[in-house]
């Protein structure tokens, strides 16, 4: 499977992809709003396999891609979409990238690109997403790419031995 956009192509991963996957998941900055990481390369290991298996069962409800930018073809970030409701129709997104590749609209292109896939081709309802409050650059892309903000979850995961909240925002088929 593979999705485009001006910028970028989101694509499957591939074995080779392991070191660049973990130039990321490694990064104690990439990973400090995130419910996992920094990686070892053991945990990469496993998210890299984990994606490859999901990206063949049938039916197919995560789907876990590499974002690579189209001009070179550097791999630079992971995005991924998980149908959590398949009778309700709904689903969740998630995005991370490699600092060096922050603040020039990659993970909004990248985000956008899976809900059109989500509501276009999966037929999906709703499309929900979470990020840390702290994290305001992600809650920028999600108002970005038109999900509304609908709730602050408080203490809603635990992470790294204390409480952390999440902010919640969803998009509604177009």
């Amino acid at each position: 499977m593979e999705l485009r956009t001006p910028r970028l192509l989101l694509r499957e991963f591939r074995t080779g992809d392991h070191a660049a996957v973990h130039a990321f998941a490694g990064d104690a900055e990439v990973t400090r709003y995130t419910d996992w990481g920094p990686n070892s390369t053991v945990d990469t290991t496993a998210f890299m396999t984990e994606v490859v298996q999901d990206a063949a069962a049938l039916p197919r409800h995560r789907f876990g891609l590499a974002v690579a930018e189209l001009e070179h073809g550097t791999l630079i970030g992971s995005v991924e979409l998980q149908v959590t409701s398949t009778s309700h129709r709904r689903a969740e997104i998630g995005y991370v990238l490699h600092r060096q590749w922050w603040g020039r609209g990659y993970a909004g292109e990248a985000a956008a690109a899976l809900l059109d896939f989500g509501f276009e081709e999966l037929g999906l309802h709703k499309i929900t997403a979470t990020c840390d409050p702290r994290n305001t650059a992600s809650a920028r892309v999600l108002a970005k790419i038109g999900m509304r903000r609908e709730g602050h979850l408080r203490d809603h995961l635990y992470l790294r031995g204390r409480w952390h909240d999440r902010l919640l925002y969803a998009a509604l088929s177009r």
